[in-house]
């Protein structure tokens, strides 16, 4: 049973004032193709103004025909990350601007080269299986910054590939890489490496990129994650209600756009508003109330029936402290209990205030932990153990029993970086901090493991690409766009 915080009525509330935003307010649509297939379905346009209304039967057709499940694959097709499918998919951060050091009081501009370190950490690691670039490079011009990571990450992992795509035209490169890693654009088509992200502007405005780029990646039926992130009391009502019907409407808004350019193209709903914080005038990654709007964006999502995508896991902490552990692992608990499909962008530090790899690792660590309460109790006659309660009886202890030796590796779960040792054994072995323990162990996955590498013919054809990429895209830009 999924863990709620709305009732069956409460939905329908949200769901109907959802439709009325979209059909007495509308969207602010900049893209006019876009508003000519809204036109045509129905919608009333406002041109001028670029504001869209949306009829509810729009909506319901526009939901009836989304694709509900999709499979995203790495370059080895093993691995998988399934939407729609009763499972849950973990995934390192797509972009930061900043690059946060090791001693986590440190920061930098990020480089293409953390791209490729994140990447092949986030190979490394066996319950991240959607691996996020984590770095915007920033020495790398901006219209085709996303081409050079797309092609960096495919170097460096062989599964499923996340990162923000930037435009129409980058996107036609990103399509060719596809093709080529691939081995065609049917395989490519078949088998999805990576996925855009459409993410509307709170209050209630789509970017034209956004959508100009959806144009041409349904050319290969690539699905796409919608996710505004609407603030309360900011870019959103100041009540978590209000905030939900908007962020919700966006969504719908959304799901509509990408019928109307493909017709049963796959979606993912996006459930990722955020609390505002008044005295900070920041953002919160990690209050109770994320943990409140994510079960309720879950819950939203699947009336839709939908998969889902929340934010939670994550944290508003610099570093990683006690208070880095309460929220990420308060939250991501919270959304795994509710059933959402992925939960994401692990590796931040605070609040976008850039990437750690050391925070990674942290979080890797509490995905083990999610998932042991996910596994939940086994009841059966072999696991009641009711023969060797017997047996043992009222004196002695089951340590020595096969019984236990049977079933105690799959019971327990047992943690690489929490510390459960004696005072004395702890002591003795340098008395290590989590921190400590996080840094080592990445150190160590990166000096020990290897990614396997792209077939040579395919690695000169993604730099044939990445070449006409430069030209072509940016070709009197200086080092930083």
């Amino acid at each position: 049973m999924n863990l709620t915080v709305l009732s069956d009525r409460q939905i329908q509330r949200l769901h109907e004032a959802s439709l009325r935003i979209l059909s007495t307010i509308g969207v602010h649509m900049p893209h006019g193709e876009m508003r000519g297939l809204f036109r045509n379905a129905g919608a009333d346009v406002n041109d001028p103004d670029g504001i869209v209304k949306i009829p509810e039967d729009l909506i319901y057709s526009s939901l009836e025909s989304a694709g509900k499940s999709f499979t995203l694959y790495g370059r080895d097709r093993a691995h998988q990350a399934r939407f729609g499918a009763g499972t849950r998919n973990y995934n390192s951060s797509a972009s930061e601007v900043f690059w946060v050091e090791d001693s986590g009081t440190q920061r930098r501009y990020a480089s293409l080269h953390d791209v490729e370190t994140a990447t092949r950490l986030g190979d490394s690691l066996p319950l991240v299986n959607l691996v996020g670039a984590m770095a915007d490079p920033q020495e790398v011009p901006s219209r085709y910054r996303c081409v050079e990571v797309a092609a960096a990450q495919l170097r460096n992992t062989t599964k499923p590939i996340y990162f923000f795509f930037h435009n129409r035209a980058a996107s036609r490169y990103l399509l060719e890489i596809m093709a080529a890693v691939s081995g065609s654009e049917e395989d490519a088509i078949q088998y999805p490496l990576c996925c855009p992200m459409l993410e509307p502007i709170s209050p209630l405005k789509f970017p034209y990129d956004g959508i100009d780029l959806l144009f041409e990646t349904a050319r290969f039926s690539l699905p796409v994650i919608i996710g505004p992130m609407a603030q309360v009391g900011a870019t959103a009502p100041g009540t978590l209600a209000g905030t939900l019907a908007q962020e919700n409407a966006e969504i719908l808004a959304g799901i509509c756009a990408t019928q109307l350019i493909k017709p049963g193209l796959a979606v993912c709903y996006g459930g990722i508003p955020h609390a505002f914080d008044m005295q900070t005038t920041q953002l919160v990654f990690a209050g109770p109330e994320q943990a409140l709007m994510s079960i309720a964006m879950t819950q939203l999502g699947k009336y839709y029936e939908l998969p889902v995508y929340i934010n939670v896991g994550l944290t508003d902490s610099k570093v990683l402290d006690a208070q880095a552990g309460l929220e990420a692992g308060t939250t991501l608990v919270c959304g795994a209990l509710a059933g959402a499909d992925i939960f994401g962008h692990f590796g931040i530090c605070g609040v976008d205030q850039g990437a750690s790899l050391v925070t990674l690792m942290m979080q890797h660590e509490l995905l083990g932990y999610v998932e042991r309460i996910m596994q939940g109790i086994e009841v059966s006659d072999e696991k009641l153990g009711l023969d060797v309660i017997r047996s043992v009886g009222w004196e002695g202890t089951f340590l020595a029993e096969e019984h236990t030796a049977r079933h105690f590796r799959d019971e327990l779960w047992f943690p690489q970086l929490l510390d459960r040792d004696y005072w004395s054994n702890w002591v003795e072995q340098g008395a290590s901090t989590m921190y400590e323990r996080c840094v080592a162990l990445k150190d160590r996955l990166l000096r020990e493991h290897t990614p396997e590498l792209l077939e040579e013919d395919t690695d000169k054809e993604i730099g044939e690409i990445l070449s006409a990429a430069r030209k072509h895209l940016a070709p009197d830009t200086e080092s930083r766009d």
